[in-house]
């Protein structure tokens, strides 16, 4: 994306005047934002809200008078358009109420600092960052909610013979959480080969969204442990704070846990599961690449390609964000860039086409 011709503006709404002051101060260090509001509570975000043009607005959710939960549709009739990216500490029940939030219409979420460690990591300064600036920026670039319509840009792709997926393997990043559910919640049993994924989030909101999954889908669906068997019909899911790659053993195969480096930034990584899945299954593997920003799993993708193995993309319409899958399209490696709600469709198309 381009660099924005004014300043992105944000809201920042948290109890804590010191959180406040530490995400605002994080924030007006970059001349691409502008923190035009501050408010301790929802009740006072929705009235700032209904005065202002928003592009981004960060929301608590614990919060006196009105929590961020409530006021978060409120804030949505308030500001049509503005990107709610929601502050939680890093518990279950935060995570809980994150996911529920971005069923809701919230665009992402960032874990906070604490009060008890006021000198945030500078993973935390970036990532808030990153966020507010794409997620800003794909306001003013689309600032109607996201719809089915066809990528306005051409993407040149892909063809070949279809051979029948052995194992399916998924990125996703921002409002990859829903559009995961999305699409697993669609993709009946039929296609029962094992489902892997590296989605970009901390360790706690892993384990609530694999339950998450799980209900959704209709088929088991873990955190992957290191050394755990990769059986069919199963989902899993890169814990946070790991790489996830699959690995033969023996007869079968095993999930391989790792904490080397992060690569793009990012731990999980999609591109090391991606490779992964590339060596093993060649062309007998299938890659899915949801919503997100930057882009992390271009090279893995790139690798599966090479395989002949079909690479689909969530196109730019329903995407949260169109970097990730907007990077793996204008690659030329994809075989389809579809609207989420018929990748499923395509999967099962798959399938069948294979065993025809």
């Amino acid at each position: 994306m381009s660099e924005p011709a004014t300043p992105i503006s944000v809201m920042v709404v948290d109890d804590s005047a010191i959180v406040r002051g530490l995400i605002t101060r994080t924030l007006k260090g970059d001349p691409r934002i502008d923190v035009v509001a501050s408010c301790s509570n929802g009740e006072m975000a929705v009235a700032q809200a209904a005065r202002r043009t928003l592009d981004v607005i960060i929301l608590d959710i614990e919060m006196p008078v009105m929590d961020g939960l409530t006021a978060l549709p409120r804030l949505q009739q308030a500001n049509p358009g503005a990107r709610i990216i929601m502050a939680s500490t890093l518990t279950q029940r935060n995570a809980a109420i994150s996911l529920r939030a971005m069923a809701l219409g919230a665009a992402d979420y960032i874990a906070k600092p604490t009060t008890d460690r006021l000198n945030a990591s500078e993973e935390f300064h970036r990532d808030l960052i990153r966020k507010v600036i794409a997620l800003g920026q794909t306001r003013r670039l689309r600032p109607d909610a996201p719809s089915c319509q066809p990528p306005k840009a051409h993407v040149a792709l892909r063809g070949g013979v279809i051979r029948q997926p052995r194992i399916i393997a998924i990125g996703s990043s921002t409002g990859g959480p829903q559009a995961l559910l999305t699409l697993l919640g669609a993709l009946p049993a039929q296609v029962a080969c094992p489902i892997v994924i590296a989605q970009h989030m901390p360790a706690t909101f892993t384990t609530v969204l694999a339950q998450h999954i799980e209900r959704a889908s209709g088929r088991p669906c873990t955190e992957a442990a290191d050394g755990m068997e990769i059986k069919p019909g199963r989902i899993y899911l890169a814990p946070g704070d790991y790489h996830f790659e699959v690995t033969r053993a023996g007869a079968g195969l095993a999930a391989r846990l790792s904490q080397t480096p992060p690569q793009n930034f990012c731990r999980p990584s999609v591109d090391p599961l991606f490779h992964s899945v590339a060596q093993l299954f060649g062309a007998e593997s299938c890659a899915v690449m949801l919503t997100g920003m930057g882009s992390d799993g271009c090279g893995g993708a790139r690798a599966i390609a090479a395989t002949g193995a079909p690479v689909i993309a969530q196109d730019e319409a329903t995407s949260v964000v169109w970097g990730m899958p907007g990077a793996v399209a204008q690659a030329g490696i994809c075989s389809a860039v579809l609207p989420l709600p018929r990748i499923a469709g395509h999967l099962v198309s798959l399938f069948e086409r294979a065993a025809a």
